[in-house]
């Protein structure tokens, strides 16, 4: 017997749940490149680190800065109840964009993370924006 196979693989149901419930709060950065590219942004996406010079210089096209410091009711009053935020980081060294998606899941909002920030984003081969 291998470790592979030490634990008992999950059942079919399970693993759908499984998988089904990590979809449901992740997002990677191919699906975020591909709905900015065909027009399909049905989401805010939050660059929650960093200072606001830093964001001017690099960022992901579309972005919008706001710091997982200074999320808050009143600073998300501004969008609908109802928005989804895609909140990422500098990458998988990076805990800004767990940091905020907790507090607007606290804040009652729907949240996903983009999976390996702009670290995964620059893998990818996409362009940032530069001031």
């Amino acid at each position: 017997m291998s470790y592979v196979t030490d634990y008992p693989a999950a059942t079919a149901e399970n693993a759908a749940n499984h998988f089904l419930q990590r979809l449901s709060v992740e997002t990677d950065c191919d699906d975020v490149h591909t709905a900015l590219k065909e027009g399909d942004i049905d989401f805010v996406l939050l660059h929650v680190v960093g200072s606001p010079e830093a964001f001017a210089r690099r960022h992901i096209p579309g972005a919008v800065h706001l710091r997982h410091r200074d999320i808050t009711a009143h600073s998300m009053a501004e969008w609908p109840p109802e928005t989804l935020f895609v909140v990422y980081c500098a990458g998988p060294h990076c805990n800004g964009a767990d940091r905020a998606a907790l507090k607007l899941a606290q804040l009652g909002r729907p949240v996903k993370i983009m999976i390996g920030g702009m670290t995964g984003w620059a893998d990818e081969g996409f362009a940032f924006n530069a001031g």
